[in-house]
């Protein structure tokens, strides 16, 4: 059994799952326990801790983690110093980046920041708007929200800075946006201290590489065919490819193996037109993980 152990932060919350669905996908094996914020992981080597996103970056910079996975944005809100060894672009919802807006009420005569002069603005990420603010030269009052931030304007509010994904939640509320504070994706933080030591940033480099390959693999599947020599290069024509495609001689030397990666999405129209160019069977296989 090995005697070191990296002290890994998983996000508590809305990214729990979509982070352990990413894990199991790069290999790892999480187990969450009711009521417990300590996961098991099938790898002895990695120590986990269930710890909400915004407070991540704070503990894996003071070296209580040695790393972890957060938000772009709670980096920014603590501004913590810590190593962002990668962006991870996943999410609850779809791979899009979550974006911190500047809201008011449909009806609201703000056009533009500088507006909202002397007005209140409600948030839940009060560092992350000041700095807004203060680079815009506007001096308002920000209040910390703790939930529901939508429903504050206009009586508890003049306006609030709040995370969004879809906008379907601002637009169920008659907000409109009036600016984009920040975008903000999922980053792979790690101690700096941590990741001067050799055996951690081993450990926190193994991780990540993974972890992207399982993310280059989502909504790629392989294709393999057998083709005749003489119709090769029209078959390659059609191949979207990852890279170029690898192709292997067969025992019959008027056949060649071909196997390539494309998006699932254009395989229901291209393999027709390949059947149609001469390949013959052809296989479609899931991808777990592709390395670059």
């Amino acid at each position: 059994m090995s005697t070191r152990q990296l002290r890994l932060g998983l996000p508590a919350g809305s990214l729990q799952e979509a982070a352990a669905d990413l894990f199991r996908r790069a290999g790892y094996k999480i187990t969450f326990h009711n009521r417990s914020y300590y996961p098991t992981i099938d790898d002895e080597e990695i120590d986990c801790l269930l710890i909400r996103a915004q407070e991540m970056a704070r503990y894996v910079q003071d070296g209580v983690l040695d790393a972890g996975i957060t938000g772009y944005d709670w980096i920014v809100e603590t501004g913590a110093q810590v190593v962002e060894v990668a962006e991870l672009v996943f999410s609850k919802v779809s791979r899009r980046p979550v974006r911190w807006v500047l809201c008011v009420p449909e009806d609201s005569p703000v056009r533009s920041v500088h507006d909202l002069q002397g007005k209140r603005i409600a948030t839940e990420a009060v560092g992350l708007t000041r700095r807004y603010l203060e680079k815009h030269g506007v001096q308002a009052k920000v209040e910390f929200s703790w939930g529901a931030t939508e429903v504050k304007p206009p009586k508890l509010a003049d306006a609030i800075v709040e995370v969004t994904e879809t906008g379907s939640s601002l637009r169920a509320n008659r907000l409109r946006i009036v600016d984009e504070v920040l975008v903000s994706t999922p980053r792979f933080i790690a101690n700096p201290q941590a990741y001067q030591d050799p055996w951690k940033r081993q450990k926190i480099d193994d991780i990540v590489l993974m972890l992207r390959g399982a993310l280059e693999a989502e909504g790629k599947v392989g294709l393999m065919m057998n083709v005749p020599r003489n119709r090769l290069q029209q078959v390659l024509e059609l191949l979207p490819a990852l890279h170029r495609p690898t192709v292997s001689s067969l025992a019959d030397e008027d056949w060649v193996d071909v196997l390539t990666v494309v998006d699932e999405s254009v395989v229901r129209h291209i393999v027709p037109r390949l059947k149609a160019a001469g390949a013959r069977g052809i296989v479609e296989y899931p991808l777990n993980k592709v390395i670059p």
